[in-house]
């Protein structure tokens, strides 16, 4: 891969940050990217990545917010940089920085014990629509985030009490994975990559996925919940994140730099083994995307009750 024929480019150690721990949701992504980076565009440049997990990756950001002027550093980006902001969690979103790209999108696997009662999505349904109170709920990283919103959406249709789901909440999925295995939760809502080396060894099954179409790998033979009679179609993406007041030709490098590094066969490669939806957008278009998202995400968070 050739590197960014923009003007500016990178003269010392590049940082990038991820909100979860190492293995979590941000985090997985970071590693993907550094590899392809420093393998292309930024080959010769040492890229650093740093985890500040909490606060839904919201310590990550804040601590970008500090760093104005300093293309430098970058984030990994989410959802919840804007449910944050709209739960009161964060008082500013993505348009307090500079978003870079969209990666790529990963979608919500509903995952239990073997030995679960809990075979199909019909038992789901049917246990949370008569008492929604009495399963607990394993999942990441933040309430009123992509996994909490899915499980609205199949609460809803299911015709039980939203707002009585009762959550446990983490700050990376492998944590809530954890909470399913050892049976302080009966289900898990968590990213389908998430779930893989269980269900590779077999101590958790998985009923139902929030992708438009099924999976292939592991998830081959899981149904997606459309053909289970459900509309939920949602799935958590993944980003990259600037500094506020970087300039325009560090947004131009940075741009041809992700758009280089996501088109190579590694980060393909890697897209298909970590079960990721390819849905690049560079720096032209991520910020009419984000926008559009935080009417979306505003209109979900409203309707499982979190915010009014």
């Amino acid at each position: 891969m050739a590197a960014p024929a923009s003007a500016w480019r990178p003269d010392r150690e590049v940082e990038l940050v991820a909100g979860t721990p190492a293995g979590g949701g941000q985090d997985r992504p970071a590693r993907a990217l550094i590899k392809v980076l420093e393998a292309g565009p930024l080959a010769g440049v040492p890229i650093k990545l740093t985890n500040i997990p909490g606060k839904g990756g919201g310590h990550a950001w804040d601590t970008l917010r500090k760093r104005t002027g300093d293309a430098h550093v970058l984030a990994i980006n989410s959802p919840t940089i804007i449910t944050n902001r709209l739960l009161g969690v964060s008082d500013f979103d993505h348009a307090a920085l500079t978003p870079l790209a969209n990666l790529y999108t990963e979608y919500i696997a509903f995952v239990v014990r073997p030995d679960s009662p809990l075979r199909t999505g019909a038992d789901f349904l049917a246990r949370v629509g008569r008492d929604a109170g009495a399963l607990t709920i394993a999942m990441a990283t933040a309430r009123g985030n992509i996994n909490h919103m899915a499980l609205g959406q199949v609460t809803r249709h299911a015709g039980g009490d939203v707002q009585a789901l009762k959550l446990n909440v983490f700050d990376s999925a492998r944590y809530a994975v954890a909470d399913v295995i050892e049976g302080r939760a009966e289900v898990g809502a968590i990213t389908a990559v998430s779930a893989v080396p269980e269900l590779a060894a077999g101590t958790l099954r998985a009923f139902a996925l929030s992708a438009p179409a099924r999976m292939g790998g592991h998830f081959a033979g899981v149904p997606t919940w459309v053909e289970q009679g459900v509309h939920c179609v949602i799935g958590t993406w993944r980003g990259v994140i600037g500094a506020q007041g970087i300039t325009a030709e560090q947004i131009a490098f940075w741009g041809e730099a992700l758009a280089t590094a996501t088109q190579s066969e590694a980060w393909n490669a890697e897209l298909a083994r970590q079960y990721w939806a390819n849905t690049y957008l560079g720096p032209g278009a991520i910020g009419a995307f984000l926008e559009r998202e935080r009417g979306t995400l505003g209109t979900a968070l409203r309707d499982i009750g979190v915010v009014g």
